[in-house]
Formats: C-alpha cells, structure tokens, sequence
C-alpha cells in the first residue's frame, strides 16, 4: 500500500498525497533555444509526461524560460546549480518548481533569499541530492557513500528551507547504484512526510537503463515509496516517458493507454509474430483508449491464455484467429493480421 505523503503542487500538477504517481522527464534540448525546447516538450506531452524540467545554465536559459513556461503544455521545472540567481530568474520567469541542492548554493544568505521568493510565489522546491554530491563531513562521519549518507545529507538540506520556513518541499536522493538507491529511499521514506521523486540516475542506455529503471523504480513502487518519477535515459526523453508508462502499468498503478501482452514464440509458431507484435506496439502508441491487447504466436497461447484481453490474435497455419475476451470472432490471414487487429483496437477502444 502506498504511503501517503504531504501533497505538493506543481503548477497543475499534484505530488503526494493520494494523487497519481506524476510522471517527469528533462529536456535534452539547449534552454536558450526556445522552439527547439517546445518542440521537445509536445512530444513528452504526447507520450504521456506530466512534468518536464529544462537546464538553466545561464541567465539567457533563464530569459528564454518566460517565453517556454507561457507556451509548454505541461509545468516546467527549472534545474539549478551553484548559482542563486540563476534559480530567483527562473522564478521570475514562471518556473512551476525549481531542484536545487542547498549544499552547492552557497552560503544561508542564498539559501534564504531562495526560500523566500518561493514562498511568496506558492513554488515548491525540489532538494536533489546524489550519490556524488553529499558534503565531505557527512562522507567522513558516515564512511563514504551509503545510505546513512544519503539520507543524512538529503534531510540537512531540508533543514536549511525548514529553517526559513519554507516546507513546500520534494526530495530526491538518486545513485546509478539500484541497491543504494533502494536502502535510502526506504530509510528516508520512514523519516519524513514530504514526497519523494524516485528514479535510478544516470541509468545507461535505453536497454540498460530501463532494466535497471524498472527493478529500482518498479520494487519501491511496490512498497509503497514514490510521489513522482522520472526514468533517466541516455536517448531520446520521449522513452523515459514510455518506459515510466510501462512501469506503472505494470503495476497496475496506471491505465492509460494500450497495453501488449505477447509471447514469447517457440517451433508451434507459424506466423511472422516478432515482426507483427513490433508493429502493432509501435501502431498503438499514443492511442488514448485504456485495452488490453494480445498478439499470440499459436491458438494453445490464444483465446484462453490471453482471455483476460480485450482483443487479440492467435497465429494458426499462414493465418491468425481474432478473438475479444477469449471469444474467437474469426480467422484472417497473416499478411493482413495488423491491419484488421488496428481496425478492432479502434472500434473496440470507440465503444468502450
């Protein structure tokens, strides 16, 4: 059961309390660069992300993040680093949330101007902290890099905004390594209220990373850890947000869109089933009905495997069978499987 924890928004978006687990990615696009950036945003937008975050390195990325904010369709976080002013301009410029880490900002004097201005705007703060960015005294206090670490480093850089009464608050503490990341979010989870952004960092590529992604992120989801998530790829943003998708689907903590249930093939199969299951998955991304749909490789994997599907196919002798809940509706030959399987996905998804 999933821990209920203190519900911040973010622009129209809630994090924590009951509210759907948000799904994040960041813009791989330059800031400065304004319809490049948008551009990048409508796809994460159409892939099904709910928040994005953009870099502000500088105060043109800054500048240029009033004009991204008034266009994006879904609220923009600015990501700061060791630069105040960089996270007051980003404010100005209409950032729904900004991620800093207090420990690199420099000085309670910063930290407070910050915190204030958020308060007065009504915008949360996200404290990010990393396996490679925690203090060299909690390091030497705690023998380098472990949970107590994490934890410890994560929940003095909430004291610093607490100390300025600010509690509008997120926290993340990532590590490329799953089992650290695993032992703090659980131990950080028991020791504060506010939410948590979970996610494995610098994951590695798209196959790499979404394995390592969905062990870490989908075993604390099933504990109940996690208000918001972002799976970091090295690749196009639009797959962390597929792949964020996914993991919830797969725990049955989100229904949107199609979901491909295949197996695996073996000698029964007679039909060109990896090449047709590759492209019914990629035909229904971005199809706004909630089904569940089957591409099968032989009839004994068919209509009574998958009968729990809304609508599937079943591979015979050069042909498919076409059933809807494990009711068989009628044979059809391989080489037009795809097209009648979309046509059904779509009258099936039109009639509820």
């Amino acid at each position: 059961m999933r821990k209920i924890k203190k519900a911040v928004l973010v622009g129209n978006v809630w994090i924590g309390g009951d509210h759907p687990i948000a799904i994040q990615s960041m813009n791989a696009t330059d800031t400065r660069d304004v319809k490049a950036t948008l551009a990048q945003i409508q796809r994460l937008y159409d892939a099904g992300c709910d928040i994005t975050r953009v870099a502000i390195p500088d105060r043109e990325a800054g500048l240029a993040l009033k004009e991204i904010v008034k266009a994006s369709p879904i609220p923009v976080v600015a990501d700061i680093h060791f630069d105040y002013r960089l996270a007051l301009l980003s404010m100005e410029s209409g950032a729904a949330k900004i991620r800093i880490n207090p420990g690199n900002l420099g000085g309670e004097d910063r930290i407070r101007q910050v915190s204030d201005m958020a308060k007065e705007r009504k915008i949360p703060i996200r404290v990010g902290v990393n396996s490679g960015s925690i203090a060299k005294d909690i390091l030497e206090k705690y023998g380098g890099v472990n949970s107590l670490s994490m934890v410890t480093s994560a929940i003095e850089a909430v004291a610093a905004l607490e100390k300025n009464q600010f509690d509008d608050i997120v926290i993340s503490i990532k590590s490329s390594d799953v089992n650290l990341s695993l032992e703090s979010y659980r131990l950080l989870s028991e020791k504060t209220e506010y939410p948590l952004h979970i996610g494995i960092t610098e994951a590695g590529t798209v196959q790499e990373g979404t394995i390592r992604s969905a062990v870490g992120i989908g075993a604390l989801l099933s504990q109940g850890i996690g208000d918001t998530l972002r799976v970091s790829l090295t690749g196009d943003p639009v797959e962390e947000v597929r792949v964020g998708l996914s993991i919830l689907r797969a725990l049955e903590m989100r229904d949107q869109g199609v979901r491909i249930v295949s197996c695996p093939t073996c000698g029964r199969t007679q039909v060109p089933l990896v090449e047709i299951a590759e492209k019914v998955e990629k035909a229904v991304a971005g199809m706004p009905y909630n089904l569940r749909v089957a591409v099968m490789g032989c009839v004994v994997n068919g209509p009574g495997e998958a009968a729990e599907s809304d609508i599937g196919i079943a591979g015979g002798k050069d042909s498919f069978l076409l059933f809807k809940k494990g009711k068989k509706i009628r044979t059809i030959p391989a080489e037009n499987a795809l097209e009648e399987l979309i046509a059904e996905i779509h009258k099936v998804g039109r009639d509820g």
